[in-house]
Formats: structure tokens, C-alpha cells, sequence
């Protein structure tokens, strides 16, 4: 019988394949191998309307159980979680939305102290991106970027989309409002080049979908004790990966949410993971990092 089915698939033409054992080698600063980085995201929502993670099932609006466990990240976990990723010496990446600007300005104020890098993270996590037209894309991206620049003097590279929601324009959209990298697609280990249509250099820094808290603890409903193994692990395998002088160099991304980690039971077990990263930089075995500087060095090599 005659196959049916042998067209090409649809392609977003952004990148073409190439397998991992198959790429150049090169260093991280340091001669590291493993480059890791700590996305952590802050968001605001809401009240009363839009999207937003849950702690328990969605009920009529206003839903005060979830965005009152939203909003505890803002106003407890995550000054907890300044004060852990400080003990440790970790640089962050802030993923931010900047109605925080509006809502809890010293918030973000702390984290730009401590010389953490700002990343786009849209204007609320309320609301999906993809489902914005071209114009209210490209506006979104141009207001955020400036509302950063203007709130906080940094000049910002990189963007995560709420809730990782792309139109088909996006990469395009990204590279002609200056931004220089994205979070969003997860296609890799290591930093990859996208094509854009006009040309402009975009490049994917790794970010996770399984090291990620809100998949692991919300949707699989995973306890803090093993989300805590899991960086262990992913930490410990990578090293081993890029251990031999002609392997190639990889990204380990964790991605964090306060009102998920923030919690003081799931903190102590991230403490004791966040340890196990930080003796591995002490060794010189990685390079702790943003996902900023991981871009720029990317460039260059």
C-alpha cells in the first residue's frame, strides 16, 4: 500500500537541525564548561481578571485564594530569596513585568542593587502575548524595554514571554525593537542563532521547561525535597557531560517563582541545592552567570 503521508511538516524556519555532538568547541570564561543561570521570575496579576498560576482549582473572579498566593511572592518569597541568592554570592536574572513598576517598585529596585540583570518579561503575566496582533506586539515589546530603561538605567537584551506565548512574528518583532536574545524557545543546550526576517541577529539562550518549578511543583505536583534533587542532578550529569577538553560547552538554566520557592519549607530544600551550585563554582567547575552575559559571550565565539 502507497504511503499517505509524505509531504514536508510546516517549519518555523528559524534555525535548521544540527545535533549536539556535531558543534564547535569552546570555553566559558574560566575554561568552565557548564555555564549556569538562576531565572527568577516576578510578576504581577490582575485582581480580578487574566490569567495566573493556582494553588488550588480557579473560582469565580475575584479568585482571592490564588492571586493572594500570587501576590505572597512579591511581598515575602522573594526577599527571601534575595536574601538566600545574597548568602550564596549567585548572580539572578529578574524576569520581570513592569506593572511591578507601578506595584511594588522597591521590589525591583533591590534585585537591580544587587547588579542582577533585567530581563522583558512582558507587562503582566495576566495575559498571553500570542494573542496580541502584530501592532500590539511590537508596541508591548518598545514600552517595556523603554519603561526598563527609564525605572531602572539598564539597557535590556533579553525577553521571556508571559507564559512563553509567541505569535508567528515574535523572533522578528524581538529583533527589531533592540532586543538581542530569548528565553523562549528551549530547543537546546546551548546558545543558538535564530533568523529573523529582516536579518537582525536573535539569538535562544537556554531556558528550562523541567527545571522550572511551576511545571514540576504545580502541574506534577512534585514536593520541594526532589525539585531541590533535580538541580542536583541536572547540575552533576552536565558537568560530567563537559568534562573532556573537546565537548561541547552547555547552559543549565533554573527557573525559579517566589510565590512557589518563597515558600519557607520549599526554600530550605532549594538552600541545600543552591549550595550544591555554589561549591561548584567555588571548584571553578562552572560558570555562574546571566543569561545576558552567556548571550554576549555567545556572540563573540
Amino acid at each position: 500500500m502507497a504511503a499517505i503521508y509524505t509531504g514536508l511538516l510546516p517549519e518555523h524556519g528559524r534555525f535548521d537541525y544540527q545535533g549536539i555532538h556535531n558543534r564547535k568547541t569552546y570555553r566559558w570564561p574560566n575554561g568552565a564548561g557548564l555555564a549556569v543561570h538562576l531565572g527568577f521570575n516576578i510578576e504581577h496579576f490582575a485582581f480580578g481578571e487574566g490569567m495566573g498560576a493556582g494553588i488550588g482549582p480557579a473560582s469565580p473572579q475575584p479568585d482571592v485564594l490564588n492571586y493572594s498566593w500570587q501576590e505572597y511572592g512579591n511581598r515575602v518569597g522573594a526577599w527571601r530569596c534575595l536574601d538566600l541568592f545574597d548568602s550564596l554570592g549567585l548572580p539572578a536574572a529578574a524576569l520581570i513585568n513592569t506593572a511591578l513598576y507601578d506595584h511594588c517598585p522597591e521590589l525591583v529596585a533591590a534585585y537591580v542593587a544587587r547588579g542582577d540583570e533585567l530581563v522583558g518579561h512582558g507587562h503582566s503575566n495576566a495575559e498571553r502575548q500570542g494573542a496580541l496582533s502584530e501592532a500590539d506586539e511590537r508596541t508591548l515589546l518598545l514600552e517595556c524595554r523603554d519603561r526598563m530603561q527609564k525605572e531602572s538605567g539598564q539597557s535590556v537584551a533579553g525577553w521571556l514571554s508571559p507564559w512563553i506565548s509567541e505569535s508567528l512574528h515574535t523572533p522578528d518583532l524581538l529583533a527589531e525593537t533592540g532586543y538581542g536574545y530569548t528565553l523562549n524557545w528551549c530547543h537546546d543546550d546551548q546558545p543558538m542563532p535564530m533568523r529573523t526576517r529582516g536579518g537582525q541577529a536573535l539569538w535562544a539562550v537556554p531556558y528550562p521547561q523541567e527545571l522550572n518549578d511551576i511545571p514540576m511543583i504545580i502541574a506534577r505536583q512534585m514536593d520541594g525535597k526532589d525539585f531541590a534533587h533535580m538541580i542536583i542532578d541536572q547540575l552533576d550529569e552536565m558537568l560530567e557531560q563537559t568534562q573532556a577538553s573537546d565537548s561541547a560547552p552547555l547552559v543549565m538554566g533554573i527557573a525559579l517563582h517566589p510565590y512557589i520557592v518563597g515558600q519557607p519549607y520549599r526554600l530550605r530544600h532549594l538552600r541545600r541545592a543552591l549550595q550544591h551550585v555554589a561549591a561548584a563554582r567555588d571548584r571553578g567547575q562552572v560558570w555562574m552567570t546571566t543569561p545576558g552575559e552567556i548571550f554576549r559571550h555567545a556572540v563573540q565565539v
